[in-house]
């Protein structure tokens, strides 16, 4: 066995250990414990979020660096697009139509998972070392658990360095644009080899000597558009969090609602399959039949691990951009968040899943996943311009992904190193962005899933022992909130 195929099986044996039974009863039974504990209120109050994405309650004289609609499309914008896509493609790939059902699930409970850790985002802020104001778990640990805390504040950060990493993005992005441009184009041919000009002419000719003029993909396509992406990503992260915002908040939703439009084109191509589509899902989850090596552990584990990176509720990610909106009340940052679990897995998932169910292509071979199975489901409908129409989706939120996940990783960085020496962070991961294009997917997912694991421990232990405070504050803010409604109803003025 070679050496990267070594890195490449100890990385997934790495995955598959962080992600057993222990962590599964954390995330889900932990959101399952703040759902009840909070009697459901949260779910009451979806119509609120709506207002207060509408700007009806925004005060620019309010601490924090982005307003609710930004900070809300910042967090989307770290979890719409590629694991939505590819995410999605590899929990059926791996562990059968049933995996659908357990990500559901991780939704279901992830809205008020989301509700408490983008509540305690804001209420627990704290300042870094260049004094500005911060939000997230550690910072979380730090101010509401005290000092004593600190080694599991420093877990988050450490594994928030490496599970932000954009190798993932930028792999996929990459993989996207192969193919849908260079291999119809004849710029790659199908054993992944670039070929020049000249290459293509001897091709034709028959001729033997193509292999001398054929480069490796990776050495050409790959590092050119991963360069690309480097050099867009550097410019948006020049703005920080302000000019990040500012763009999710203008790409996000559109794309959204192109991609929704897409899918429901082929979802209604095959309207007559949908109730079979779903059947499957459901009969899937609890049989295994479909997973790899048909345990239904495996079914349930790759549900909720690829539910987990797509929404990630209670991961802690998300509370990095929510504890950076402008805000006195805590509460209504934590009715904001429990949007994301809707839109980005109940909805967009769900979409992607059935495409890729419905178009059969996830029976049509071994070997095909990630977006390449999304792209071949695109196909069987929109012919060769599938793949191009699911690029242009893509390629906006993946970008957006690339810029926001620098965002969480320089405010780990941050943490533990100090403001000082973020911008040493910030050319290694524009750097990594480059690299990301032509690493192997296999190894690039085992490191984020896995740290995605690490970051969820921190999270949902200060969560949960933290939760109290959630509810005091919002049965404040929920009994004023009445009074001023019924206020506003007996005099409009």
């Amino acid at each position: 066995m070679s050496l990267l195929a070594s890195i490449d099986s100890a990385l997934a044996a790495f995955a598959t250990f962080v992600w057993g039974t222990p962590l599964l009863v954390l995330l889900v039974g932990g959101g399952l414990v703040l759902l009840i504990y909070s009697r459901g209120r949260p779910y009451r109050h979806l119509g609120h979020s709506i207002d207060l994405l509408r700007g009806k309650y925004d005060d620019p004289n309010d601490p924090g660096q982005v307003p609710h609609r930004q900070a809300l499309s910042t967090a989307l914008s770290g979890t719409l697009g590629l694991g939505n896509i590819a995410g999605v493609a590899i929990a059926i790939s791996s562990g059968g139509p049933g995996a659908i059902f357990w990500m559901w699930m991780t939704a279901l409970v992830g809205v008020a998972t989301k509700f408490y850790t983008a509540s305690l985002a804001v209420m627990f802020r704290g300042r870094d070392s260049a004094g500005e104001l911060q939000g997230g778990p550690m910072y979380v640990i730090r101010e509401g658990l005290g000092k004593k805390w600190m080694p599991l504040a420093q877990l988050f950060a450490v594994a928030g360095l490496c599970g932000m990493l954009p190798v993932f993005q930028s792999n996929q992005t990459v993989q996207l644009l192969r193919e849908s441009f260079a291999v119809p184009l004849g710029w790659v041919v199908a054993d992944g080899s670039l070929r020049t000009a000249e290459g293509s002419l001897r091709a034709a000719e028959g001729s033997s000597q193509v292999a001398e003029v054929a480069l490796p993909a990776s050495l050409m396509f790959d590092f050119a558009v991963g360069l690309a992406l480097a050099l867009a990503a550097a410019v948006v992260i020049a703005g920080r969090i302000q000019r990040i915002g500012k763009f999710a908040v203008r790409v996000v939703p559109g794309m959204v609602l192109f991609y929704l439009a897409l899918t429901l084109i082929v979802i209604g191509y095959f309207w007559q399959q949908v109730p079979a589509a779903f059947a499957l899902i459901f009969t899937n989850a609890f049989s295994g039949e479909a997973a790899v090596g048909g345990a239904l552990g495996a079914v349930i584990a790759t549900g909720i691990s690829r539910g987990a990176f797509s929404n990630e509720a209670g991961i802690g990610t998300e509370s990095l951009a929510h504890g950076a909106a402008k805000t006195r009340e805590p509460i209504r940052e934590g009715v904001v968040a429990m949007l994301g679990p809707i839109v980005d897995t109940l909805l967009i998932c769900t979409c992607t899943a059935l495409v890729i169910l419905l178009t059969g292509v996830w029976q049509q071979g071994e070997g095909i996943e990630g977006v390449t199975l999304t792209a071949n489901a695109f196909s069987g409908v929109f012919g060769h311009w599938g793949p191009i129409l699911l690029l242009l989706m893509v390629l906006p939120l993946a970008f957006s992904t690339i810029v926001t996940f620098w965002y969480y990783g320089v405010k780990c960085f941050v943490f533990l190193f100090g403001s000082r020496w973020q911008g040493f962070y910030t050319a290694a991961y524009i750097a990594l962005i480059v690299i990301g294009a032509v690493v192997s997917l296999s190894a690039a997912n085992s490191i984020i899933i896995g740290m995605y694991a690490i970051m969820a421990i921190p999270t949902m232990i200060s969560t949960l022992l933290l939760a109290r405070h959630v509810n005091r504050a919002a049965h404040d803010y929920f009994v004023r909130f009445a009074t001023d409604e019924k206020a506003a109803l007996k005099d409009p003025a």
